[in-house]
């Protein structure tokens, strides 16, 4: 099983610092920013700590194959009046995946914001075909499904379909399944396998690259993306227990990226124990709290 979280990275340790991390949380694989999420400030890459982290990789079993790198927020190729910066700092952290050797970067395929949803999932088709003339590495693009919220696009298997089929070189496309995104825009995780069987019917199994496994603080469908601790939402610990154990999945990363305890404590050690023994721990936030405060 892959089960891992999201962790830091800094300008000072880099990748070993999100390797460090993600070892002492149990995780066997990991996801991270290269670079805070709202801006564009980024450090040089280091060549002599990407190795560092390489090997520390290697004495913990984790496969750099299967470590997955998120896309800033502030990228939007659905809104024509940023796609020229959206194209340029998208193919930048592309680039940047490749100088640490990832091969997997998830985006969120944007917000319309106000154009209609057919014009929106054009902008980010064009933005797309451009960012792929652009840059010719072996990363790939995994869009993540989203919630729905305001005028996201993604929400649906179709509109990922759409954007897949208006890409040229769409072998460079993937897609993230988040389980808290599909629950608020509509999809049922507790009938997983049949919100798989649709996947599959639409674009594909073989296109999902990675898992977002969330916990969710609202009901089917309510368009409002709110992640919840595993096991204190709506899609409950034993639903997530299926997608995460899944068998046409299991060599796909799972990456938690659950809440902070009172935005404070991490909770992806705990977390990860309690997946790896399949046991739903009610305690686990004041066990969070008591092993933080030692």
């Amino acid at each position: 099983m892959l089960i891992g979280c999201h962790v830091s990275f800094n300008k000072d340790k880099q990748l070993v610092k999100s390797t460090e991390e993600a070892i002492s949380y149990g995780a066997n694989t990991f996801m991270f920013y290269t670079g805070a999420p709202q801006n564009t400030n980024r450090s040089e890459i280091s060549y002599e700590l990407t190795s560092e982290a390489y090997r520390l990789m290697e004495l913990h079993h984790i496969d750099r194959e299967k470590v997955i790198v998120h896309a800033p927020y502030i990228i939007n190729l659905a809104n024509r009046d940023h796609l020229e910066f959206s194209v340029r700092f998208l193919t930048e952290e592309l680039k940047r995946c490749d100088q640490l050797g990832m091969s997997y970067l998830v985006l969120h395929p944007g917000s319309h914001v106000g154009v209609g949803i057919e014009q929106g999932l054009h902008n980010i088709i064009e933005g797309l075909n451009t960012v792929f003339i652009e840059y010719r590495g072996k990363t790939k693009i995994l869009l993540e499904t989203m919630a729905g919220k305001g005028t996201e696009l993604g929400k649906t298997f179709q509109e990922l379909k759409t954007i897949l089929d208006g890409v040229y070189e769409n072998d460079r496309l993937g897609i993230c399944l988040d389980t808290c995104h599909l629950n608020d825009a509509g999809y049922s995780v507790e009938n997983f396998d049949q919100v798989l069987a649709e996947f599959d019917q639409i674009i594909g199994i073989d296109k999902i690259g990675c898992v977002h496994v969330n916990d969710s603080k609202n009901p089917l469908a309510s368009h409002k993306d709110r992640h919840e601790n595993i096991g204190f939402g709506t899609i409950g610990f034993d639903s997530l227990l299926r997608v995460v154990y899944h068998p046409l999945l299991s060599d796909v990363p799972k990456i938690l990226e659950t809440p902070y305890i009172d935005r404070e404590y991490a909770p992806y050690r705990c977390e990860i124990a309690m997946i790896k023994e399949q046991q739903f721990n009610p305690n686990l936030r004041e066990q969070v709290k008591e092993e933080s405060q030692k």
